[in-house]
C-alpha cells in the first residue's frame, strides 16, 4: 500500500489542467478552469472573479500575485 494521494474525479480534472511556472508555482488558466467550476460562459464568472480580486485588495494582498496582470487591471476598473 502507498501513502501517495491519487486524485480522482473531479479532482483529477483540476490536476490535468494545472500549470507550473518557472518558479514551481502552480496555477490554472481561467479558460480551462471555469467550465470545471460549472461556468459555461465567461460573463457568468466575471463578477465572481472581480470580487475575488477586490478581496485581495481589501486584505492587503497584491492582486498581481493572484491574477494575471492584464486581467487584474481590467477587472478593477
Amino acid at each position: 500500500m502507498t501513502d501517495e494521494i491519487i486524485p480522482s474525479a473531479p479532482h483529477k480534472k483540476f490536476e490535468d489542467i494545472k500549470k507550473i511556472d518557472e518558479n514551481g508555482i502552480e496555477y490554472w488558466k481561467a479558460r480551462e478552469l471555469l467550465p470545471l467550476l460549472g461556468y459555461e460562459k465567461w460573463e457568468k464568472a466575471y463578477e465572481v472573479v472581480a470580487r475575488a480580486a477586490r478581496a485581495c485588495v481589501n486584505s492587503g494582498q497584491d492582486v498581481d500575485n493572484h491574477f494575471h496582470h492584464q486581467f487584474a487591471i481590467k477587472i478593477l476598473l
